[in-house]
């Protein structure tokens, strides 16, 4: 992934590419955008439409650095990262995508979201369980609303995974100042 062109710690926000404007989703996203580039975060999104351009345009908006990682081989349809990124990264597969999101990030927001959106937090948070077998202090993970609600108390019960790793929030004002405590706290 190129890296980002100022010494701000980047922020990883992962959502769907299917809300629009006024959906709540969308307006989600954008204040999420908004606030985390007025904490001094950079953030960074798939780069493409719906939640990721809601997130782009508030983090553009506030004056805040905005890394798109795209993949057009695995989204042919997509023509290019959305208006608001301003430093976009070709991926060759979707993993590949998932990978340099997270390995770039300082932490991720995870906000609703579908199956992509699922396997995204997934990588995130097997990350933070094995950073600590690498010396690592563990990014912070924090998911917002339904369905994680509901879902990662369910699968840290199922699994027998340790509690905690994955912070889960109603809104997103709630998940930035979570994201700039926990980060402000490591330095």
């Amino acid at each position: 992934m190129t890296e980002p062109t100022s010494e701000r710690q980047t922020i990883a926000v992962f959502g769907a590419s299917l809300s629009a404007p006024g959906d709540g989703y969308y307006d989600e996203g954008l204040r999420c955008g908004t606030l985390l580039a007025e904490a001094g975060f950079a953030v960074a999104t798939g780069g493409y439409g719906g939640t990721m351009e809601a997130v782009s345009k508030g983090a553009s908006e506030a004056g805040g650095e905005v890394i798109g990682v795209t993949a057009p081989s695995v989204f042919p349809h997509r023509v290019r990262a959305n208006e608001h990124v301003t430093t976009e990264t070709r991926s060759q597969s979707l993993m590949e995508r998932i990978g340099e999101l997270t390995d770039a990030s300082d932490g991720a927001i995870v906000l609703w979201g579908s199956l992509g959106t699922a396997a995204e937090l997934l990588v995130a948070w097997n990350l933070a369980y094995v950073a600590p077998h690498s010396g690592l202090a563990p990014k912070p993970v924090v998911a917002v609303g339904e369905p994680w609600v509901s879902l990662v108390p369910q699968l840290e019960e199922t699994l027998g995974i340790e509690g905690g790793l994955v912070r889960v929030v109603n809104d997103v004002d709630h998940a930035v100042s979570i994201i700039v405590e926990e980060l402000r706290a490591q330095t």
